[in-house]
């Protein structure tokens, strides 16, 4: 069977933190405030991926309120969220994903965030996709306050 998630994830623009993208550390651009590492793609892959699982979503699973979680990198609830899957016989086969921000420029490092997350997911490359968009000037996002990403996980559930 197939089954598929939606992830959504948003995090305000930081001073003094290092803005992460699908565990690749964008140079010279002002980081995401959270209480991991913020990193706003990872989180909504998770979200997409526990969606598709029908396992709640990245808050039930990894709280902001628990200390174990403090600074942790995304790659780290990817991995604990493929865990999951794979204990109820699930295994994803494709990501789809947007990244949203008006800065800063991120098409330069696309290609270094497909790979990281092919292999933080245990996937080929070529079923990573990774894109990038601006909000136009529209909203908070527009007005350059923050970052968002959306993900689609369509996952594999074992035969039993």
């Amino acid at each position: 069977m197939t089954r598929t998630g939606i992830g959504y994830d948003s995090h305000r623009f930081a001073e003094g933190r290092p803005l992460i993208l699908g565990g690749v550390t964008i140079p010279g651009s002002r980081g995401l405030a959270g209480h991991s590492d913020a990193d706003v793609l990872a989180h909504a892959i998770v979200d997409a991926l526990l969606g598709a699982a029908a396992l709640g979503d990245i808050g039930r699973h990894f709280s902001d309120k628990d200390e174990a979680w403090k600074n942790a990198p995304g790659s780290l609830f990817i991995e604990r969220s493929l865990d999951l899957l794979s204990k109820r016989g699930m295994k994803p086969v494709h990501i789809d994903s947007t990244l949203i921000a008006e800065t800063p420029q991120l098409a330069p490092h696309i290609d270094a965030i497909r790979a990281n997350l092919a292999g933080f997911l245990k996937l080929p490359l070529d079923s990573v996709s990774v894109k990038a968009t601006s909000n136009e000037g529209m909203g908070a996002l527009g007005r350059g306050e923050g970052m968002a990403a959306m993900a689609v996980a369509t996952i594999e559930e074992n035969d039993a």
